[in-house]
């Protein structure tokens, strides 16, 4: 049995069970998820992370230290990639007036959902570099054209009604006029309707797939090892939805993250074209960036732009203030 093989069995079980005690134990009772509660779920799972990490370490003998830096790195990219988003999820849940205690729910079948279609998205991007070689060329300059969007954009409004799956639940779908307690779907004189929760975790799961277009291609610029980017883009998931609770009463304060997410994708784009084999050859010129390098580049970008925006936050609100009309936990 090869030590990826073994690598595999563990992540395979360890996953499955991860979910169902949080569901089955933890969570059990419907409950609104306080911060303190949130803080310690997130610590949780990243000390998983971590510690799935030491495994890859020794496990993989003679290159367990680069593949668990590289681990490290793709975890911290998609993690930091899930924080840009928790916006979105707020406004979600804010316009739709989904129950605090019912929101961890939609979240954890949202993530069921989510390592589901990043399976799907992984193994078609790293085929098409497989058979294509040259569209890393593409992947590389689109996280190029993603960063700078990300930088120069304007302050944008969100509309998840205008979401296009929602509007056809919402045309075909018999529906209920409440949540039902935190039911997806509800049997009421013999006739099966679904809740406006459902609607909710459809929007919930289709808009993870347009977060996976931009977070997709950056594990890809990190390595093309199918175990590293799967595992490292599911265990980032599976602290979202701690880390959803934990940063939802500080995500306007925040100020500066968009920009260090987009000086981190521009720079993995850059390095997704330049290092890669196709430019040496095309080139004659060898680009080497060692792993450390780009774990220590992408820690640092986020530690500057978090710090950033506490020591220097602009006079005028940022992009998560209330001007966005969504309420935070600390302002309920």
């Amino acid at each position: 049995m090869s030590h990826e093989t073994i690598l595999w069995i563990v992540f395979a079980v360890l996953v499955p069970t991860v979910l169902v005690l949080d569901l089955g134990v933890f969570q059990r009772r419907a409950h609104t998820i306080r911060t303190k509660e949130a803080l310690l779920m997130t610590a949780g799972y990243v000390s998983l992370a971590l510690i799935f990490a030491v495994v890859i370490y020794f496990v993989m003998g003679e290159e367990g230290h680069d593949k668990a830096l590289t681990f490290l790195t793709g975890y911290i990219v998609e993690w930091s990639l899930s924080m840009d988003n928790l916006f979105v999820f707020i406004l979600i849940f804010t316009t739709f007036a989904v129950p605090s205690e019912h929101r961890h729910r939609v979240l954890f079948w949202g993530i069921i959902g989510a390592i589901v279609t990043r399976g799907i998205f992984i193994a078609t991007g790293l085929t098409i570099i497989e058979k294509l070689e040259w569209i890393i060329f593409v992947f590389g300059a689109f996280l190029v054209y993603t960063g700078l969007k990300i930088a120069f954009k304007k302050d944008q409004e969100v509309d998840p009604k205008k979401n296009v799956f929602f509007r056809l639940g919402c045309k075909y779908l018999p529906m209920t006029d409440d949540y039902r307690g935190g039911k997806f779907f509800s049997r009421e004189k013999g006739r099966l309707l679904a809740t406006p929760l459902i609607l909710v975790l459809i929007v919930i799961e289709t808009t993870d797939i347009v977060f996976a277009v931009d977070s997709i291609p950056a594990i890809l610029s990190i390595t093309l090892d199918s175990f590293i980017v799967y595992s490292s883009n599911i265990f980032a998931i599976l602290g979202l939805r701690a880390l959803f609770f934990a940063l939802v009463g500080l995500t306007n304060k925040l100020v500066y993250l968009s920009y260090g997410l987009a000086a981190i994708l521009t720079l993995l784009g850059l390095k997704m074209i330049f290092a890669s084999d196709l430019f040496a050859e095309l080139t004659g010129i060898g680009i080497h960036v060692p792993v450390y390098a780009s774990l220590g580049a992408v820690v640092g970008i986020l530690a500057f732009s978090a710090l950033a925006s506490f020591w220097w936050p602009p006079k005028k609100k940022g992009i998560l203030s209330n001007e966005s009309g969504v309420d935070t936990e600390e302002q309920k």
